[in-house]
């Protein structure tokens, strides 16, 4: 079948957008189209004129005859500012407020469009990294890790608390909770991670440090290397840190129950000097 070049163009685009960081050979979309590869190749070149300027992404050309275009997802500043603008606007509302000072975070983790947005913002950040695996620590962590791993077509390890049989053998660890300064477990099952694996850490939250570091303890044990770690909202007034090296959406920087008043200002995802395409 014979396709139009609007037609080429509109599947091409999506067929890119479905699959991200996956290197498709101009053969392929030749083959898929019934067209010769110079007209793919200008195809293409509309494509990745339009993603950048529409700040939806790139397209990465790797050349040589196994090579092709790999689709990545960009975002400027420009783009990303208004994002975490309504993160901060939507954590700082005094409804938020529960018992003890904890904060209710389970409507934002389970509106679609929000997560989808916060996947986009680390997968950008760390697109030019080699990434094998996102890992994250049930249960509140999920949604976020699968949203980065969707754009950086990875799949997604979940540390857990206790074991379960459906895992199989288990590698289990004991760290110093952060902010209770307790022990505590977290175990991961052996089939989940290979030897060596690159591994992006996400968290929904960030106190001390205390999980995360216990992540970081766990890849320790699968040999594997930890490239960054991504967490949606940092506490600024966190005694002890235990991690330096991340990046962030949100700070939390007071809570003042008697007031109702919840203070956030934007993390260091500006700041950070991992993020890239600043405009």
């Amino acid at each position: 079948m014979k396709f139009r070049r609007s037609e080429r163009l509109i599947d091409m685009t999506n067929y890119l957008l479905e699959h991200p960081h996956q290197l498709v050979s101009l053969t392929y979309f030749s083959e898929r189209y019934g067209s010769a590869k110079s007209s793919i190749s200008e195809d293409l070149a509309i494509i990745k004129e339009t993603f950048e300027h529409r700040g939806i992404g790139t397209l990465q050309t790797v050349p040589g005859a196994a090579g092709g275009v790999k689709y990545q997802v960009r975002m400027t500043e420009e783009d990303a500012q208004p994002i975490i603008n309504q993160l901060c606007e939507l954590i700082a509302s005094p409804n938020r407020l529960l018992p003890g000072g904890y904060l209710y975070m389970t409507d934002i983790l389970g509106d679609p469009m929000i997560v989808k947005q916060v996947g986009r913002l680390f997968a950008s950040a760390y697109a030019d990294k080699e990434i094998d695996v996102v890992m994250t620590v049930a249960t509140k962590g999920i949604a976020l890790a699968y949203a980065v791993a969707n754009y950086l077509n990875v799949p997604v390890v979940i540390v857990r608390r206790d074991s379960k049989v459906t895992e199989g053998s288990t590698v289990s660890i004991n760290y110093v909770s952060g902010s209770a300064k307790r022990i505590q477990t977290m175990v991961l099952s052996k089939r989940s991670l290979e030897e060596g694996s690159r591994v992006l850490i996400v968290d929904d939250f960030m106190k001390a440090g205390g999980t995360v570091n216990g992540m970081i303890s766990m890849l320790e044990e699968f040999n594997a290397a930890l490239v960054g770690i991504a967490v949606l909202v940092e506490a600024e007034k966190a005694e002890e840190r235990l991690v330096d090296d991340y990046l962030s959406l949100v700070r939390l920087s007071d809570v003042d129950v008697k007031e109702k008043k919840i203070n956030v200002t934007h993390g260091n995802y500006f700041t950070n000097k991992q993020v890239e395409g600043k405009s």
